[in-house]
């Protein structure tokens, strides 16, 4: 599977030079992180990836990370201290660390930097991301199977596209197998707040929800979903530890493989400014970590369509799509190109909360 992603890699490398210098000693390599680094979540899986180059380098690298850093004047603070400091490839995983990124990368020509779900580049600066609503897809399909109410809660964060795309994705995939299924939606405008997120969640269950997903930065919708016996889709983290009933099946990201290249050719002295989009077929996303209450005939069903989407044969936005406004969005037997993809700015029809003006 990872044969791919360094295939994808190559190809989708732009016509900005390669940093020649091989590196002789270790490569010093920093993250930057928008939330606490907790035992799951975005943050965590994004460290998961960091230790995953420390395996796979040993003495070769040299790794640190900051957590907790806010988007914005606090996160170019902290990453122009980390490029003062030497380290030669800075990871910066948060939408809101794009401009803060581009902004020190130019007062450091010398240092990579890599713009994680950013999509602006430099030549020293590379962009990458996850074709996360592939697994959004495939949890409806779980949840469409296991609700009971047809009616699924969402907790989100901002009404960005990366966030549409999940929403969507994943009441497309209930509603492939349960069309009466209709999802509600809760909006943050912000992407870690316990608190607030398990508040959110218990609304959402008062409502009629017996089935949650989520788009935000911990595990508190998990843990409000296992206290009220209902059910719930982890993102990021595997977090049965909290929900060892409640949780359907779980969306991990695998940083791991790409975090190693990059700091492979920083040391090999072939990194380059390069734009990489992958999924399950890169082994970016997996769905897989059922629950107790997830029937076997569920589990295959999801785990062949998973083989669908990474063979081609399935793609989450085919036609025909209607938004929630009763626009056509893709035709029947059409699928929306990533220009569509990546520039969404609708709710699918079956989510019945109005997308925020």
């Amino acid at each position: 599977m990872y044969k791919n992603l360094a295939a994808t890699l190559v190809a989708a490398c732009c016509s900005f030079p390669a940093f020649a210098q091989p590196a002789t000693a270790p490569v010093k390599a920093a993250w930057v992180y928008v939330t606490p680094l907790t035992e799951a979540g975005w943050s965590r899986q994004h460290d998961e990836g960091r230790r995953a180059v420390e395996r796979a380098l040993g003495a070769q690298v040299q790794t640190t990370y900051v957590e907790n850093v806010a988007e914005g004047a606090d996160a170019e603070r902290v990453i122009r201290d980390l490029a003062v400091q030497g380290h030669q490839v800075i990871f910066t995983p948060s939408f809101g660390y794009m401009e803060p990124t581009l902004k020190v990368a130019r007062d450091f020509p010398a240092v990579r930097f890599e713009s994680i779900t950013g999509y602006k580049q430099a030549p020293n600066v590379a962009t990458a991301n996850a074709r996360y609503y592939e697994g959004r897809y495939l949890a409806g399909i779980a949840a469409g199977r296991m609700t009971k109410s047809n009616q699924a809660g969402y907790v989100a964060g901002f009404p960005i596209p990366e966030v549409l795309q999940g929403i969507n994705a994943f009441t497309l995939g209930m509603r492939s197998v349960n069309p009466k299924a209709e999802v509600k939606v809760i909006w943050l405008n912000e992407w870690f707040n316990p608190p607030r997120e398990r508040d959110a969640a218990i609304t959402l269950m008062n409502q009629g929800a017996d089935v949650l997903a989520q788009h935000t930065g911990s595990n508190a919708v998990m843990i409000a979903a296992e206290e009220r016996g209902k059910l719930a889709v982890a993102y990021h983290s595997d977090m049965r530890k909290v929900a060892p009933t409640a949780q359907i099946a779980a969306i991990t990201h695998q940083w791991g493989d790409y975090y190693t290249r990059r700091v492979r050719a920083v040391r090999d002295g072939t990194w380059r400014s390069a734009n990489l989009w992958g999924g399950v077929k890169e082994g970016m996303i997996r769905v897989d970590a059922f629950g107790p209450k997830v029937p076997a005939a569920v589990q295959r069903e999801v785990l062949a369509r998973q083989q669908d989407i990474a063979a081609g044969r399935l793609h989450p936005f085919s036609g025909p799509i209607t938004d929630s406004e009763g626009h056509a969005r893709a035709a029947r037997g059409q699928a929306l190109d990533d220009a569509g993809i990546l520039s969404m700015d609708w709710l699918a029809q079956g989510v019945v909360t109005p997308l925020p003006r």
